[in-house]
């Protein structure tokens, strides 16, 4: 978290100071700028007054533009210059939540930082889109090379992609074409990919489009399938419940985990309480069914050795289970292999 040279509620409170009694308290009521952090709504504070929430809202947009052409912000030149070039450090261009998460440690900080956004004049607001987040810029020439370097980005990620950061970030800086070197950092682009609505990074640090597979992580489920991509390999779902656990320090009961593997058709049991990712070819269905599927895949009669190999491939089972399921009526033995009965 990043320091301001300036207290926001001392600036706020000098700034609302002038305004008349109502507008004062408008203000301070829509912004939660007094002791109620939470602000209240249009009807809420036209109820109070006996007057409509579009009156509320003409009372609030006058307030705001007496506190702007008033002397006292000119008086406030300084905290509102060093709030700028804080903002420009960072990349000129930034989510609003991170502004806010950067310079504020409570949410009354927050609020009175968030009505300096609102009043000061370097500050630009965008509102959230299809493509962006809501976001704030001092630079409207750089915040179109961002946003339009972006857009490009989205456009070149396909909607399976799984990319790592730094892979990323690369592809962003390509698309920067414009933007001074100053401005083509890591960090930087990095705090720039937050802006996006369209691409996520997940609780491993990957990214990709919202819609991609192990990306918008919401439930145990999803934490189960990112522990066991990033595992590589078949867990038992014991080893699956800790590894959420460690992995992201989510409370993951063994019984619940088990549930969710059960329901999910992105998991494959392939053994005894061994789950793994259908993504990896691993095929859903008993041992028997297995076998089934690889002599119609052989297209030819097949040594017990080598449909031992084959269904263990899909299957953490003893030789013995899969030995014993030859003997389903479903195959035939001539000769010493085994094909589909009628094939």
């Amino acid at each position: 978290m990043s320091k301001l040279s300036f207290k926001p509620a001392a600036i706020t409170k000098r700034l609302i100071a002038a305004l008349p009694e109502r507008s004062r308290d408008v203000i301070v009521s829509r912004y939660g700028l007094g002791a109620n952090v939470k602000g209240e709504t249009l009807d809420a504070i036209g109820k109070r007054y006996g007057i409509t929430r579009e009156r509320v809202r003409q009372i609030e947009n006058q307030a705001i533009k007496s506190i702007q052409e008033s002397s006292s912000i000119a008086k406030e030149s300084i905290a509102f210059n060093a709030f700028e070039s804080a903002i420009r450090e960072l990349g000129s261009i930034l989510p609003e939540h991170m502004i806010l998460d950067e310079f504020a440690k409570d949410e009354e900080t927050r609020n009175h930082l968030y009505f300096l956004l609102v009043v000061g004049r370097p500050f630009i607001p965008a509102k959230e889109s299809s493509d962006f987040k809501a976001r704030w810029f001092v630079d409207k020439e750089l915040a179109e090379s961002v946003e339009s370097a972006l857009k490009q980005v989205h456009a070149k990620v396909k909607p399976t992609d799984i990319l790592q950061e730094d892979q990323l970030i690369e592809h962003v800086m390509s698309c920067l074409t414009r933007v001074n070197t100053k401005y083509r950092s890591k960090d930087t682009v990095r705090r720039w990919l937050e802006l996006s609505n369209c691409l996520m990074r997940n609780p491993l640090g990957e990214w990709g489009k919202v819609s991609a597979p192990g990306i918008r992580v919401k439930n145990i489920r999803d934490h189960a399938y990112l522990a066991l991509k990033r595992h590589g390999s078949p867990m038992h779902f014991r080893e699956v419940a800790h590894s959420i656990e460690t992995l992201f320090g989510k409370k993951a009961h063994e019984a619940t985990t088990h549930n969710e593997l059960i329901k999910d058709a992105r998991f494959v049991l392939v053994g005894r309480g061994i789950y793994a990712l259908k993504e990896w070819g691993y095929r859903a269905g008993p041992v028997v069914e297995i076998i089934r599927q690889v002599l119609k895949e052989a297209k030819e009669p097949l040594s017990r050795e080598e449909i031992v190999k084959r269904v263990a491939k899909e299957r953490y089972v003893k030789q013995n289970t899969i030995i014993v399921n030859l003997q389903n009526s479903t195959f035939v033995k001539t000769n010493g292999k085994y094909a589909l009965k009628g094939a």
